[in-house]
């Protein structure tokens, strides 16, 4: 393994995952990745790791700009280093490294050593190590694109992709150079006239024979005067370059064929290790370690009865009547833990059973004092949400199959419109072919800002980047327009009929350990995502309804974080708003501007309310004057106005944000506490990530609290009123939809207004009103105000 090559293509692969305490991990989750696909398709009998140590190599000391116009590894890529030893550790592999020598060279000298008693295989992210193959025992293993795109080298493989073998690769970096390590070669020369050089005359020695002996076979093979002049004026920088790119086969490594991978490996341990970094999504592939059969060049030699057994993981039965309640104890535990499995209960508490996950789990709730919260609003959920899932929802089928007839027509239009522009008819959905319109044919954005690219280079045609764009063309509106309507098909539209039940209902999944937050979640589909600012997203909504003598009822909590920020902060000024019945961005712009409310404008007021929900998501300046459309300025003189006008706010939410720091959590209303790792990391941006979102938790998280709360007792409601025979079949955000008998309507709703207002005490609200909007009607998206 080239390990060092393996992690920074990792790195660039896949940049953002983090580990449950907020580490960046994605460069080892990709080692990690790699590493079992290995194990699995190559079936190796052994594997050992080659590692780069810091500091100068014997490169470095006759020239002292090798490498030198490589950037500086990010810190977020160095604190890895670390882990992927501790990885290698986990799978029992040995580490070869040595100072003075790169891991390329230690590959060298250990290939060349293996390869008298076995088959090598070199796997690596870095082309160089392909000067190695041979076919009689060596090849290379390595990435083309991302961690996914790999190719197995031999000689006739090296052959296609350069022209000429293995062995004059080296030769070839002696006269073309390499930029990536900053070996010069002969300047002028570049890869064309590298290539053309080695396959007219071989290597570099015979080259220069040729050149010295009979000179006038260079002018005959086609080669100007002006290669022949610079291959005579630069061959010592030629034949310098040549050394400085071949890898040396005598690093002072003792290499001995390691113990076999199959008895080295301990899956327990590794699935220790991937518990705790949150690589959820690999502990399943473990399962290929534990199997029994495998046909390698080792087991042909011994008795498969000699093998001994890697230790199976514990069972783990999503049946088990204590996992439900285990699963979401880890959950208030672990808030980054989401939906945890059966395995993931069993993993993280390194249990044996449920029975032993269960018992430790409780003990762990008590001990950090989530007991309130989970004995009064998590556990009694539970029926609450199975129930849900259980009853599903009425969908009008031919509504929808109308709908998509219509949105069909539509996208059609649109595709038409966007070829037409183009010219020519393309794949919309291709990526590439949409970016060969836009950058290519059309020539939208290859000037001014910095654009962001695709790990193959490309410029990114992700919805974020166009909208960037949308000034530029036309056509970039449509091709928004055609993906977002494309979405409503794709993903509700023409997805939810094929999955009505036999009574025309759909059964969604609401999840309630699904989110970070505390928030319920909704998957198969999801539900809580239908787009409710446009037009075509809000009809969506009319396909659900409730049956003949039914009706639907909805109550959503009204502008509840901002009223729960003054809950939380006591902030008077904020109360008094709440407290008075008045609209809280025109109040709240007033104040900002320093004008009677009645003098508010629209802009104004959109101001007021983007400051008023970004300050309560950790907004800094910058995110704050883009999106007011504003200098630096005047966004940091809107944002100090604010702070000083709602005093109380600021010093509560620098106090939340001190108490994650000095805690490494938040706690909301109730009790319920997210963990935040990374504000204990040495990185600053994961920090500075951390930071914001803790400024937030309490709010989300006192929001979350309330609505599973009311939704207990709402439950509990509809048993003891049976003739209401009434149902919880949606929870959207901070919205509740029930299904009642029409007889029922107004008495039910008096009820549930009163238990959803009710959810936090008139002496926990601090004289903030808790107030809910509730409808009522036949469709979800065609409904009645309550009076």
């Amino acid at each position: 393994l080239d390990t060092h090559a393996i992690i920074h293509r990792a790195y660039h692969a896949i940049p953002e995952l983090s580990s449950p305490s907020g580490e960046p991990v994605g460069a080892v989750y990709g080692l990690a990745a790699m590493l079992m696909r290995i194990a699995k398709e190559l079936e190796p009998d052994y594997l050992c790791a080659c590692y780069d140590l810091p500091g100068p190599t014997h490169r470095h000391e006759v020239y002292k700009e090798y490498k030198a116009k490589r950037p500086k590894a990010e810190d977020a890529l160095v604190s890895q280093f670390a882990l992927s030893r501790k990885l290698l550790a986990a799978f029992g592999i040995p580490l070869y490294e040595a100072p003075g020598f790169e891991a390329d060279d230690i590959i060298g000298t250990i290939a060349v050593s293996a390869k008298k008693e076995l088959d090598v295989i070199i796997a690596s992210g870095d082309m160089d190590t392909l000067q190695l193959v041979d076919d009689s025992r060596v090849r290379v293993f390595t990435l083309r694109k991302g961690i996914q795109d790999t190719v197995l080298y031999d000689e006739k493989a090296v052959e296609q992709r350069y022209g000429f073998g293995p062995s004059l690769i080296p030769d070839y970096k002696g006269f073309a150079g390499d930029p990536s390590d900053n070996i010069i070669g002969i300047p002028g020369i570049g890869e064309k006239t590298a290539t053309a050089l080695l396959l007219r005359f071989g290597g570099m020695e015979a080259v220069y024979a040729v050149l010295k002996k009979t000179p006038e076979k260079f002018s005959s093979a086609g080669f100007s005067p002006r290669i022949i002049e610079l291959l005579r004026t630069h061959e010592d920088e030629a034949e310098f370059s040549k050394v400085l790119a071949t890898i040396r086969t005598d690093a002072p490594v003792a290499f001995s064929v390691p113990a076999p991978f199959r008895e080295a490996i301990d899956v327990s341990r590794i699935t220790a290790f991937f518990t705790d970094l949150g690589f959820r999504s690999l502990i399943p592939r473990l399962s290929f370690l534990t199997e029994g059969e495998r046909t390698t060049t080792f087991e042909k030699k011994r008795s498969k009865t000699e093998i001994p057994e890697t230790r199976p993981l514990p069972a783990a039965d999503p049946n088990d009547p204590l996992f439900p309640e285990s699963a979401v104890m880890l959950w208030l535990t672990n808030s980054e833990l989401t939906n945890p499995t059966p395995e993931d209960v069993l993993n993280n508490t390194r249990s044996k059973s449920m029975a032993e996950a269960h018992r430790a789990l409780r003990e762990k709730i008590e001990t950090e004092g989530l007991l309130r919260v989970f004995e009064e609003i998590e556990k009694p959920l539970i029926p609450v949400i199975a129930n849900m899932n259980a009853h599903g929802i009425l969908v009008d089928k031919e509504y929808l199959e109308a709908l998509s007839k219509e949105y069909h027509a539509e996208l059609d239009m649109l595709a038409k419109k966007i070829h037409a522009r183009a010219g020519n008819e393309f794949n919309i959905n291709s990526p590439k072919q949409l970016g060969d319109m836009l950058f290519g044919t059309l020539g939208i954005g290859v000037t001014g800002k910095r654009r962001k690219k695709t790990s193959t280079g490309q410029l990114s045609t992700r919805e974020s980047e166009l909208a960037k764009l949308k000034d530029e063309h036309p056509v970039i509106e449509e091709i928004l327009s055609y993906r977002a309507l494309q979405k409503l098909l794709s993903t509700y539209i023409d997805a939810i009929p094929p999955l009505l039940d036999g009574n025309g209902r759909l059964h969604t999944t609401f999840v309630q350990s699904g989110t970070t937050t505390g928030r319920i979640s909704s998957q198969d589909p999801n539900l809580q995502n239908i787009p409710i600012k446009t037009e075509l997203g809000r009809r969506i909504r009319k396909g659900f309804i409730a049956p003949p003598k039914y009706a639907l009822l909805a109550f959503d909590y009204s502008q509840i974080e901002l009223r729960l920020a003054a809950v939380l902060s006591g902030d008077a000024k904020l109360t008094a708003i709440f407290a008075r019945g008045e609209d809280v961005h025109t109040a709240v712009a007033a104040y900002m501007f320093g004008i009677p409310e009645r003098e508010v404008t629209e802009e104004m007021r959109r101001r007021a309310k983007v400051i008023n929900f970004g300050i309560l998501y950790g907004m800094g300046v910058n995110a704050l004057k883009e999106n007011l459309g504003t200098s630096r300025s005047e966004a940091q003189e809107f944002y100090n106005r604010y702070f000083e006008t709602f005093s109380e706010l600021s010093a509560y939410l620098s106090k939340t944000r001190s108490f994650a720091s000095r805690t490494g959590y938040t706690t909301t209303l109730f009790g319920r506490k997210r963990y935040f790792p990374g504000m204990r990391s040495a990185l600053p941006y994961v920090r500075a990530m951390a930071e914001r979102m803790a400024i937030n938790a309490p709010l989300q998280g006192s929001q979350a609290d309330m609505i599973k709360l009311a939704m207990v007792r709402i439950h509990r409601l509809f048993s003891e009123n049976p003739p209401w025979d009434a149902s919880i079949v949606l929870q959207i955000h901070d919205e509740l939809v029930f299904e009642i008998r029409k007889a029922f309507v107004p008495e039910a709703a008096a009820a549930i207004r009163g238990i959803m207002e009710g959810v936090i005490s008139k002496e926990e609200a601090h004289g903030v009103p808790i107030l809910v909007s509730g409808e009522t009607g036949p469709r979800w998206g065609d409904m009645e105000d309550l009076s």
